[in-house]
Parts: structure tokens; sequence; C-alpha cells
């Protein structure tokens, strides 16, 4: 699953979710732009700057990444990154703050020492999700997160139940249609493998044939064939249905529900939960 690319669409949608996991956010966190910057010699990529309105009285920026894969590197690369675009724009800003997105500890690297003073430091933040609590305590924008690396057993019924969750809280509705989409945009990553019927059957949800789908869709269908799953059509059609059916009974839709959504005959389903 390619985190970085749902992250990205998450910051850039709805930029202020950034300030819920720091403690003392800005005074105009709803005000702030996320972008992708480019810095030259030497050639810098920075992902995740979010950038303070013109007229704000705090010009404070602040650089976020996300790590979900071991990285040795990470410290010497993200504050380089960040201090360098700080040269190369000294009176844009007169603070800055670093985010750094863990899915857990793990993804540490090994011997920080050498960041020790930034780490420790009240402008750096390190979140690892799965310490955040409960996703159905958390605020919609961090259970929107938490999705990310909620397990496959249990992501079908977070995702249905963050469906639910922004259908009641969620406002105005054109908010509430973007988190719903960036939720099945999780869930089609998440189980690239499954039919578009059969995500919106486990989802409860009509998803139509979008751009965002598709996209994912085949960059799913591109990660598994590098990791070598693609097998010969029988063997994938059985290997997807065992998959497939405890989900949705997970999900809480009964044999004849599954039946009904999938076109699967009730009897093979009732073998497979045998």
């Amino acid at each position: 699953m390619k985190r970085d690319a749902i992250f990205y669409q998450i910051f850039q949608r709805f930029p202020a979710l950034l300030f819920e996991l720091v403690e003392q956010p800005p005074a105009q966190a709803n005000r702030y732009r996320f972008e992708s910057v480019e810095i030259k010699e030497p050639n810098f990529r920075i992902d995740g700057v979010f950038l303070p309105p013109a007229d704000s009285d705090s010009r404070i920026v602040f650089f976020a990444e996300i790590q979900f894969q071991k990285d040795e590197a990470l410290y010497h690369r993200f504050f380089s990154e960040s201090l360098l675009y700080l040269y190369r724009n000294q009176t844009l800003y007169d603070d800055w703050q670093g985010v750094v997105i863990f899915s857990d500890r793990s993804g540490e690297p090994t011997n920080p020492t050498m960041h020790r003073a930034l780490l420790n430091s009240a402008q750096v933040h390190r979140i690892y999700l799965n310490e955040l609590g409960d996703p159905a305590q958390q605020p919609l924008g961090i259970s929107l997160m938490q999705l990310t690396i909620a397990p496959p057993e249990t992501a079908a019924a977070q995702a249905r139940q963050l469906i639910q969750r922004t259908t009641q809280e969620a406002t105005p509705a054109a908010t509430r249609n973007e988190i719903i989409d960036l939720i099945a945009t999780i869930a089609v990553y998440k189980f690239a493998n499954l039919s578009r019927d059969e995500v919106s059957a486990m989802l409860g949800l009509n998803l139509e044939a979008s751009r965002i789908y598709q996209e994912a869709k085949a960059e799913g269908k591109a990660e598994g064939k590098a990791e070598g799953k693609a097998e010969g059509k029988a063997e994938g059609k059985t290997e997807i249905l065992a998959v497939t059916v405890p989900l949705l009974l997970n999900a809480g839709m009964t044999v004849e529900q599954i039946a009904q959504e999938t076109g699967i005959e009730i009897e093979v389903i009732r073998q497979l939960v045998k």
C-alpha cells in the first residue's frame, strides 16, 4: 500500500489535519497551504511543507514526513532538507516545526543520537499512529490516518465505522463526500485484489468508476505483480474468494447478502465459511 500517496491526498485536501497531531497548533491553522517544494544545489524535494497564510502574524512553516518503512538516513535527510529550505527562504518565516509520522516505533532509525538536540526539542514532533488510542475515540482526521495502518482483518469494520461517523459528524456535505472518498481510496489500496463490487459491498458504498479508483486499482495491481502475487486464473480466483468472504462476514454481512452483492453461489460461500 502506497501510504505516502494516501497521506499526500489527505493533507492536500485537509491541510489543517496535520495540526491535530501537535500540542500547540498555529493560530491560523485552518488557512495553511500544503505544498511540495524543490530545492536545487543539491537537488532536494520536500513533499510535505505547510505554509502559513501571507497575512499571518506568526509565520511558522511546518515540515512533515510520513515514514512507514525503515530508513536509517531519515533524520539526516529530513533535517538537511528542512534547514536548507529555511536557508533559501530566510526572510519568509520567523519559526519552523517538524512533524514526523510513523506507523509505530519500529520505523525509527536505529541510532538517532546525532540529532538528539532537535529530536528532543519542542520544534520536532514524532507521531506514532498506533499509539494515538482507539480510532473510534479520535477526531475524524486522526481516525482517517489510523485507517492506513489498520490490519486487513479489522480494516473493513474500521472503515465502515468511520464512514458512519463521517455522515453524522462532518459538515458541510462537500467535506463529508471528500472524507468518504478518501476512506474508499484507502480501502482500494488495502484490498487491491478485490473487485470494485466487492469493495463496494464491504464498505456499504456505491463506488463509481472514478479516476481515483482506477488509479488506485492499477497501482495496487502493479504492486501485487511486483511482489509475485499474480498466479493462475483458477488458483487466483479461489484465493480471492477465500480472502473476500471472511472480510465481508467480519464487516457484518450475512451469507445471503454476500451472495446477492457478489454473485457468488450461496453453497460456495458456505463451503468457504466451513
